[in-house]
């Protein structure tokens, strides 16, 4: 816990009550409101949680009016650019970046459990064809806790280890499959020998009937989007693993949980509405009359990929996703996929009309990691299955994070009830 130097003042009903102060090493102070209810029998009132810290954590810190984003202290844009996605994942995990020795041995425990239980093959096969690849993720992530028995107790400090690293290292496994059943194609065993980003394009696009090697660039650019989605501070889902962590749940199920949350449209859906939104568009001689409609106040048409909700000035995961997706498009083309020639138009368009630079409505990094998974050939139903694959690390840290508070209590939101006070029964035949 941060701090507490100073004092709030909180008066109700004439009586006047003192109130801890935190203060944290970034961002503003908090009002520990904790002992609020016993002392003046009041709750606080924050739909959405937006002005509630709701825990203590030492692993990421935004500053949305800054455009700052820090995983244990290091700017995003250095990771991105210089680290790669499993470094990261130390990082987050341990609290520090590792030593050569380190690294080598983290990426060997990684890649030596990329495998999942043979029988787990069954169970992707009860589900429809048809079904979406979240869908499956959810059921299937959920399900690791009937086959992995030995990392399901909470309170063995080796088994929270080992549940780390299995999460970590099947789920490029799980949502490989999951898009291997959703379009017919037989599933793709992981390879030790690729990295982890390569590793995940082979089990994706690789078919048994012939080679498929994959392209630096483009899994330089897959190990991009990994990193600069791994955390990203108290979110919903997050926030969702964190309640179900605080009840005592298996890991695979705190995950499962954060992963349903993900797939809500608010949420993970961003950057497969901004693909549904540059479909739309269609053409790039239609992108002005868009651009019209979303500075129309009446329109409830919007840009998506434009601005976000946490970053007020820009998303600095933007900038290096903007690069990965100029090296992807220049790899691949953009010529002959007429949506690729509409975001990069729009994107065009849109950073030169003086209207979004005076809003601050810049493409962020859901708009450019559309893009780029859309000129991978990736569906639009896979976008958010990457990532929930992306986001496991962060999921993860803040568990164990979580687990090792001693302040630790089960989470319980009161409410602000407004429905009918207490009244009698009565029977069926009176009513």
């Amino acid at each position: 816990m941060a701090d507490t130097k100073k004092t709030a003042k909180f008066t109700l009903d004439g009586r006047d009550f003192d109130l801890p102060v935190h203060s944290p090493t970034a961002g503003p102070d908090v009002v520990d409101i904790r002992k609020l209810y016993g002392q003046a029998g009041v709750f606080t009132y924050d739909p959405g949680f937006t002005s509630t810290a709701s825990c203590d954590s030492a692993i990421t810190f935004i500053d949305g009016d800054a455009g700052v984003l820090l995983h244990r202290g290091y700017p995003i844009d250095q990771l991105a650019s210089a680290s790669h996605y499993l470094e990261v994942c130390y990082l987050l995990l341990y609290g520090n970046l590792p030593s050569a020795a380190e690294l080598e041995d983290f990426e060997t425990r990684v890649t030596q459990h990329t495998m999942i239980h043979e029988q787990m093959h069954n169970f992707f096969r009860g589900f429809r064809r048809d079904a979406h690849p979240m869908a499956t993720m959810v059921g299937v992530v959920g399900a690791m806790s009937a086959f992995y028995h030995d990392s399901t107790d909470i309170n063995d400090p080796w088994q929270r280890e080992v549940a780390s690293i299995r999460l970590i290292a099947k789920m490029p496994t799980i949502a490989a499959m999951a898009y291997k059943y959703s379009i017919g194609q037989p599933f793709v065993y992981p390879r030790n020998d690729l990295d982890y980003a390569a590793n995940f394009l082979h089990m994706c696009f690789s078919v048994p009937a012939e080679d498929y090697t994959v392209d630096p660039i483009l899994a330089r650019a897959m190990d991009r989007i990994f990193t600069l989605h791994a955390d990203h501070e108290q979110n919903a889902s997050t926030s969702t693993v964190r309640l179900a962590s605080s009840s005592g749940a298996n890991p695979f199920a705190c995950i499962a949980a954060g992963i349903a949350c993900l797939w809500g449209p608010a949420h993970g859906g961003a950057n497969q509405a901004c693909l549904e939104m540059l479909n739309e568009i269609g053409t790039v001689d239609r992108i002005p009359e868009f651009i019209a409609r979303a500075k129309d106040k009446d329109d409830p048409f919007r840009l998506m990929g434009f601005g976000h909700r946490v970053y007020k000035n820009f998303d600095p995961r933007a900038t290096v996703m903007k690069e990965s997706a100029d090296e992807v498009l220049e790899l691949l083309g953009v010529e002959n996929n007429p949506i690729l020639q509409v975001a990069k138009e729009l994107e065009k368009q849109a950073l030169a009309d003086p209207y979004f630079a005076e809003k601050k409505l810049f493409p962020n990094v859901d708009f450019y990691s559309g893009i780029i998974l859309e000129a991978m050939g990736f569906p639009t139903s896979m976008f958010t299955p990457i990532f929930a694959l992306s986001r496991t690390v962060g999921w993860i840290s803040q568990w164990k994070e979580q687990l090792s508070d001693p302040a630790l209590k089960i989470g319980r939101p009161r409410q602000l009830y407004t429905g009918e006070t207490e009244r009698d029964y009565v029977p069926v035949e009176k009513r």
